[in-house]
């Protein structure tokens, strides 16, 4: 889409809420405050992710919309305060992107006339120059800036982990290879592995500790592999939903209920269903991966 059409539907976006939010509009819209809107952004966001998840275009074009509908809604309530605009929002990120993207747009000429010019960046150095940029923004401004003090505290726990790991790296503290990771996730096994062993004399707080420490070296493994845990989570959740689904239902077309079934039987139907699920066979109860 052409930069003035998308211009074109943006404004008409941005009048719309105004029109929703102004005496005589939606009662709805109207009562909504900062507070209030936090749960819609926040399933919003899902919601895009689900559609990523599925590869969904149809939907994520949709989803896109509601997300950044949210975005305009919360910059109208903030205007109406006197705080900022939509505009404002848009101008600074454009800035920042530009600022912090020397590689691609070159800084302004200095005093003789020549602009530095840096060579192409590889993803690493971007990352690596990116948090430079912003540390040296943070020190001008003169707001002491940490290397973790920019991570959302609000992040799901498992991205939050991914992302202290990457910044904590653009430091320069960080494992080595990939390898070395999984040397401390067997470590952290090893350790949790003792206190399940103890059985009842085990420290629950202690337990609930080393599985801290666990699921910290995991994300920390995915981020040195380049995968994003939050979204090999979600795969495995949604993988383990349609196999788990597939067996209830073949067990119930067999005259029987997942709470009648042994351990053993269970484990076997399952295994069934996986082997099935591996030649292509469609699997009874399951949705098929990218459907609604």
């Amino acid at each position: 889409m052409p930069a003035t059409t998308a211009a074109g539907a943006f404004a008409r976006l941005v009048d719309t809420v105004r029109i929703l939010r102004e005496p005589g509009g939606c009662p709805w819209d109207r009562e909504q405050t900062l507070q209030t809107l936090r749960p819609f952004v926040l399933e919003e966001t899902y919601e895009v992710l689900d559609a990523l998840d599925r590869d969904d275009r149809r939907a994520l074009r949709e989803e896109l919309g509601d997300f950044i509908f949210e975005g305009v809604l919360l910059a109208q309530v903030c205007a109406e305060a006197g705080d900022f605009t939509v505009a404002d929002s848009l101008e600074a990120i454009t800035e920042k992107l530009i600022r912090r993207h020397p590689h691609v747009f070159p800084p302004a000429a200095d005093a003789s006339g020549a602009a530095a010019q840096l060579a192409p960046a590889t993803p690493d150095e971007v990352v690596e120059r990116w948090e430079s940029i912003k540390a040296r923004e943070s020190s001008a401004s003169g707001v002491a800036r940490t290397a973790l003090g920019g991570v959302p505290a609000a992040l799901p726990a498992l991205l939050r982990a991914h992302e202290i790991g990457v910044r904590a790296a653009a430091a320069g503290f960080d494992w080595e290879r990939a390898a070395d990771v999984v040397g401390k996730i067997e470590e952290e096994t090893a350790e949790l592995r003792a206190l399940v062993e103890a059985g009842g004399s085990a420290d629950r707080s202690r337990a609930e500790e080393e599985m801290g420490d666990l699921l910290f070296a995991i994300a920390n493994l995915s981020r040195k592999l380049g995968i994003e845990p939050e979204s090999a989570l979600r795969v495995a959740n949604e993988k383990f939903t349609r196999r788990f689904s597939a067996m209830e239902s073949r067990l119930r077309g067999s005259g029987r209920a997942l709470s009648e079934c042994s351990p053993d039987e269970l484990d076997a139907e399952w295994r069934r269903v996986k082997e099935a699920e591996h030649r292509g066979q469609p699997m009874p109860g399951a949705t098929a991966p990218g459907a609604p």
